[in-house]
């Protein structure tokens, strides 16, 4: 458990970096904003869509008498907008770091380079690590939204549907948020999709630690701008001591389990 301590520490630890270096901070809310602005209108379109949207799902229910037509479609309505809000969380992060890739690359790097050691760089043109990290994300959504199917479809079982499976519906967001981010600095660190995911397997309620607070938090739209500079830097922070703990060392990707992932050029293949 003190795992998941740990976590929310380099959490608060990114914060406190940015704090401390208030012209990247301002540098990584551009990013934030643009998606925000983008963001806001399609959940703002969601709320007055969704109830139409069950409506024509659900012709079936027409001719019901009160109050189970309006139990039933008011409840969907709720399930169909957490889900909405649920996938705005996690493509959030995924959205905001393609589109801040040059700006979120940099304030990793000088994290790197503030806290001592070699500042691992990707070596590869622009265009080359917004596909990688394009692809990356859209393999992430894909897992997201098989997890948000299936909890959508358990959110109908009564009492657990209410209580246990939005416990788990934050869990899956805060992993696969902690993946997202850490992903900036790991990967310039050479670490494909598969071998990321098996370093924060292999320590999960530390990514838990890190990512739930942030989903949390994420839900005010407006705080995830602003906590976006300091996530990034924290994730930073976490990725150096999950591949590398002993700061007098070369910094070297290991897979959760201690043996070496494959070497670079693997990294960017296919």
């Amino acid at each position: 458990m003190s795992d998941l301590g740990a976590g929310f520490g380099y959490l608060m630890k990114g914060q406190r970096w940015v704090a401390q270096h208030g012209r990247w901070f301002g540098f990584g809310l551009l990013p934030g904003l643009v998606t925000l602005v983008v963001y806001a209108g399609a959940l703002i379109g969601l709320g007055y869509g969704a109830d139409d949207l069950v409506g024509w799902a659900t012709p079936f229910a027409d001719d019901w008498s009160s109050p189970w037509q309006g139990l039933l479609r008011t409840g969907l309505t709720a399930l169909v907008f957490v889900f909405g809000l649920f996938l705005a969380v996690i493509t959030f992060t995924a959205v905001t770091l393609l589109v801040g890739q040059p700006f979120y690359e940099s304030l990793s790097e000088e994290v790197d380079r503030s806290e001592g050691g070699e500042v691992p760089e990707s070596g590869l043109p622009l265009w080359r690590e917004l596909w990688i990290s394009a692809r990356d994300s859209v393999r992430i959504l894909l897992r997201v939204a098989l997890y948000g199917i299936i909890l959508f479809a358990c959110g109908f079982i009564p009492v657990v549907g209410q209580t246990v499976v939005p416990a788990i519906g934050f869990c899956v967001s805060g992993f696969f948020l902690a993946e997202e981010l850490t992903a900036v600095a790991l990967q310039r660190r050479g670490m494909v999709l598969k071998d990321r995911l098996v370093l924060l397997r292999g320590r999960r309620l530390l990514a838990l630690g890190f990512g739930v607070p942030l989903v949390l938090a994420f839900l005010i739209p407006v705080v995830a701008v602003f906590l976006m500079p300091g996530a990034v830097a924290g994730a930073t922070l976490l990725a150096r001591d999950l591949v590398d703990p002993d700061p007098d060392t070369e910094p070297r990707p290991a897979t959760a389990a201690g043996g070496d992932v494959p070497p670079a050029p693997r990294a960017w293949s296919a």
